[in-house]
């Protein structure tokens, strides 16, 4: 019999909560009946009982996550990693405790409403693909700004990038050996720079990055209106 291979699902967490202004990191924040991060976990878990999942974060965060554990009876099993100074040290720190293989998938803790729909066609794509990302068309007008004059571009030509970005293990743990810059923004383009290339699949517009206030309100409607 073949051993399938687990999912390996890091989730990086290193928010401060600065432009919530709040005090407390917004992955911490209240979403409906708990944590943004318990949601976030929960969604993997549902989708992939198997799944290997590991949560990075500061570690000046890490007691207090798991005061919260405790405080909400949160029961799903994770690994709890240490982050880096850089989103990129914190990933690479949590590539290095993977020691089995399998699709390594990367999330960002904020975002607590990807739909089942968009993780199963990130799965499907990821058998064909060696790095999915998914991202949606820009339906507003954009303009390019330079030296305090901006200029129409064809949105068309651009996409917004989500998450969960997900890569074949030997490929992205490649691409993790190299040296740190400053152009690393996501997990996509420390990819990319090292000549990979990106499938992209249609993400879902409710899949939203949890910054603001108005954000936290926005997936608290989408999560009344038990989007899928």
């Amino acid at each position: 019999m073949i051993k399938k291979e687990r999912k390996h699902i890091i989730i990086v967490a290193g928010g401060k909560g600065s432009r919530m202004g709040t005090e407390i990191p917004k992955q911490f924040l209240l979403l409906k009946d708990k944590p943004v991060l318990m949601h976030t976990i929960n969604l993997f878990f549902q989708f992939d009982k198997q799944a290997n999942i590991i949560l990075v974060l500061p570690k000046t965060q890490i007691e207090y996550w798991k005061g919260l554990i405790k405080k909400y009876q949160f029961t799903i099993n994770h690994k709890i990693i240490k982050g880096g100074k850089e989103r990129f040290f914190s990933v690479k720190n949590a590539l290095l405790s993977i020691k089995e293989e399998g699709d390594i998938w990367i999330h960002d803790g904020v975002r607590p409403l990807v739909s089942k729909n968009t993780l199963t066609n990130i799965a499907k794509a990821i058998k064909k693909h060696r790095a999915v990302v998914p991202m949606l068309p820009i339906e507003e007008s954009i303009r390019k700004t330079k030296n305090g004059k901006t200029k129409t571009v064809n949105r068309e030509n651009y996409r917004l990038v989500q998450t969960p970005q997900v890569f074949k293990n030997i490929e992205i743990q490649n691409a993790y050996k190299q040296e740190y810059q400053k152009q690393f923004t996501d997990d996509a383009s420390v990819y990319e720079y090292h000549n990979g290339e990106i499938h992209s699949i249609l993400g879902n517009k409710e899949n939203i990055k949890i910054t603001t206030t108005e954000d936290l309100s926005l997936a608290e409607y989408y999560l009344k209106s038990n989007i899928k």
